[in-house]
């Protein structure tokens, strides 16, 4: 019983949980996120990695980033993306391992 009623008080955790699962939903975003991994990339790394045009990547880049999902970094003229939430890095550990037989580096 205390366990429902500590989810229920984290109710801005359950929130953010389910705005990155709807953002990561999307196959291409899951697989950005994948390429991603616990490291980061540039626009132009995604593109190499997934195969697919530079604005489609800069648009769903856009989505994860505007829902919290990543975080970027400007050096010179390039923008580097990282995941920016330690369970959000968990989660996508998990369904590499699972989906992909990816083992995960903790």
């Amino acid at each position: 019983m205390a366990t429902r009623i500590n989810l229920i008080e984290k109710q801005e955790h359950i929130e953010q949980a389910a705005r990155a699962l709807k953002s990561m939903s999307h196959p291409l975003r899951l697989k950005i996120l994948c390429v991603i991994g616990d490291q980061e990339a540039c626009v132009q790394e995604i593109v190499d990695a997934v195969g697919t045009s530079q604005s489609n990547i800069s648009q769903h880049l856009a989505i994860l980033r505007d829902k919290g999902v990543l975080l970027t970094r400007k050096d010179a003229n390039r923008v580097y993306y990282r995941v920016g939430d330690a369970r959000t890095l968990q989660l996508i550990g998990m369904m590499r391992e699972v989906f992909c037989g990816i083992p995960q580096h903790c």
